[in-house]
C-alpha cells in the first residue's frame, strides 16, 4: 500500500498558507497503520532499543505501538506543565520566538538506547531539543524516526549527527 495516499492535506491549518499533513486518515486504516509500524520496526535492526520516546502528541501514537512491539519502555516528551513528576526541560527556536519541551528526570537511565519518534520532521528544532534531553539524562540516541519528512524544510540538517529515518518524504509543498 502507498502510505502517502493515506495522508490528508488540510489547507490553511493551523494558519493561513500552511498545508497540514493529517495522519488521522492513515491511523484509522488498519492496513496502513500496520504497514507504518512494520516499516518503522524495519529501520531498527540491531539497535537494541530499551526506550522509545515519543514527542507530544502525535509521536505518542506510533511511538507507543513501536515500544510495545520492541518490548521497550515508552517515554512521553511533553510541553511544559503536562508531566506530573520532576522534569528537565529544553528550549528550542520557532519561526517567531521559542518553545520548550520536558521529560521526567527519571525517564531515561544512563546507557538506555533510545529511539526518538515523532509524526513529522519539519525544521527539526523540536527533535533536536528532544535529543538534548535524552542525552542530558545519560541515554544514547540510537535512532530518530518520523512517519513524514518535509525534506524541503531541511530539518535533517539539525539532526545530522544522528541516524534519522522517515517513511514518507515530501520534496516540495
Amino acid at each position: 500500500m502507498e502510505l502517502r495516499s493515506l495522508i490528508r492535506d488540510v489547507p490553511n491549518f493551523p494558519k493561513q498558507g500552511i498545508i497540514f499533513k493529517d495522519i488521522t486518515t492513515l491511523l484509522k486504516n488498519p492496513i496502513g497503520l500496520n504497514q507504518a509500524v512494520e516499516e518503522l520496526l524495519n529501520f531498527l535492526h540491531n539497535k537494541h532499543i530499551t526506550k522509545v520516546a515519543g514527542i507530544e502528541s502525535r509521536g505518542f501514537i506510533l511511538g507507543g505501538i513501536v515500544a510495545q512491539k520492541l518490548g521497550a519502555g515508552f517515554v512521553p516528551i511533553r510541553k511544559p506543565g503536562k508531566l506530573p513528576a520532576e522534569c528537565i526541560s529544553e528550549s528550542y527556536s520557532l519561526e517567531y520566538g521559542t518553545d520548550k519541551i520536558e521529560i521526567h528526570k527519571d525517564a531515561i537511565q544512563k546507557g538506555d538506547k533510545v529511539l526518538l519518534h515523532d509524526d513529522l520532521l519539519a525544521t527539526g528544532g523540536t527533535m533536536e531539543a528532544a535529543c538534548k534531553l535524552v542525552e542530558r539524562l545519560g541515554g544514547e540516541v540510537a535512532q530518530i524516526s518520523f512517519l513524514i519528512e518535509l525534506s524541503f524544510l531541511n530539518g535533517r540538517e539539525k539532526l545530522r549527527n544522528y541516524d534519522v529515518r522517515s517513511i514518507i518524504q515530501y520534496d516540495s509543498e
